[in-house]
């Protein structure tokens, strides 16, 4: 009989945590939960997987609601403050799901990576904001890819060798609003932007689906993620999202991986690397007739891959501006202050504004987190 394997789960209550939450509840056997960290917003969902997934120790943001917890479960080791989800990704396990979203995952990200666990990497954000602070504490093979994009790349890579392959190709579903001109697009309300035509994500991510930035940071971190230069990546827009990614070999073969859109897939296999879990998600229906499509991006409507290509090539912070700026314009955009056109172009005047001085192989985590709060001050000026 297999050794459960110990997990932790950082943003548990988020969309990635419970549907982590999900796939170990349904294969007891094979997950022991140790920790779990959340923000402590939804608290009936986190008491509800403490019930279900029994963890040992629980790191929460609120105060508040930290002390509501201990009250519920008196044996319970609750950690509060800022900084649990760093204290608990670093726990004894063997992997650490980083469900985070957004910047805030990067100290647990590195915390994790220097406890030695398997990191399954759901934060794309932590690896592109710290580049190589990230990639220089990371031992061969310790981030495992929990993108939907970046699992398929990874389970495609291994039919080769790496010096086999000729090129990575990112699909995109393309959004809500692919086929727009910008005329259209200033007009669209925050509520048609989080209504994503395949994918039921957290708020942030589904909006910059629809900008297409998530593209475009998923550039960035397949660049880093598999040591592959940027101008052997391209993104083709495939509206099903079943063909999550493919691998272009040089003898001319292209390996797809495809499955219905749904994120449990590559979160079990985060979780069980590099073996699979049995009846994860529904498989393709073969049974049935269906049609896949690929189209070119519209780069001219759409500017975020190409600013992403630009940013990712000059390296140092620029990635970190990039993403702390977007944050700031999405949020301001559901908020109605910006139109939905003007967060890419919020983001374009920040990376613009920075004098990117220090080189990539010069970074450290200080350099990381002045840029991104400095690219956060400048966007909220110019937001206002």
């Amino acid at each position: 009989m297999t050794t459960p394997r110990r997990v932790v789960s950082l943003g548990a209550t988020g969309s990635i945590g419970t549907q982590a939450a999900d796939v170990i509840s349904r294969n007891p056997e094979r997950f022991d939960v140790v920790g779990l960290s959340a923000t402590g917003r939804k608290l009936p969902e986190l008491i509800a997987q403490v019930r279900d997934l029994a963890p040992q120790v629980v790191g929460v943001a609120d105060d508040q609601a930290a002390e509501e917890l201990r009250s519920e479960f008196p044996q319970l080791e609750v950690i509060d403050g800022e900084s649990s989800a760093a204290e608990v990704a670093a726990l004894e396990c063997d992997v650490v799901l980083n469900g985070i979203s957004g910047a805030a995952g990067l100290e647990p990200t590195l915390a994790a990576l220097d406890s030695g666990s398997k990191l399954a990497l759901a934060n794309k954000e932590s690896l592109i904001i710290g580049g190589p602070v990230v990639t220089r504490r990371a031992k061969p093979d310790q981030i495992i890819p929990v993108d939907s994009e970046h699992s398929a790349l990874a389970q495609a890579l291994r039919a080769g060798k790496r010096d086999e392959v000729d090129r990575l190709i990112l699909t995109a579903s393309g959004g809500p609003f692919r086929g727009w001109d910008e005329s259209r697009l200033r007009g669209i309300s925050p509520e048609q932007a989080l209504s994503h035509p395949t994918w039921d994500m957290g708020p942030l991510v589904t909006i910059n689906s629809a900008t297409l930035v998530n593209k475009g940071l998923e550039l960035i971190e397949a660049h880093l993620l598999f040591d592959m230069p940027l101008d052997r990546i391209e993104v083709v827009v495939h509206p099903q999202s079943i063909v999550h990614s493919m691998v272009q070999f040089y003898d001319g073969s292209t390996l797809a991986q495809a499955s219905p859109p749904d994120m449990r897939l590559p979160i079990g296999l985060g979780l069980a690397w590099p073996d699979r879990i049995a009846d994860v998600a529904p498989a393709c229906d073969w049974s049935r007739p269906t049609e896949w499509t690929f189209e070119p991006v519209d780069h001219e409507t759409f500017p975020a891959i190409g600013l992403a290509t630009e940013v990712a090539r000059a390296g140092g912070v620029l990635p970190a501006i990039f993403n702390g700026a977007d944050e700031v314009a999405v949020a301001a955009f559901l908020d109605n202050r910006i139109p939905f056109t003007g967060i890419v172009k919020t983001v374009r005047s920040v990376v613009d504004l920075y004098d990117n001085g220090l080189a990539r192989n010069e970074l450290e985590v200080a350099d990381v987190l002045a840029a991104d709060r400095w690219a956060r001050s400048v966007a909220q000026d110019l937001i206002t």
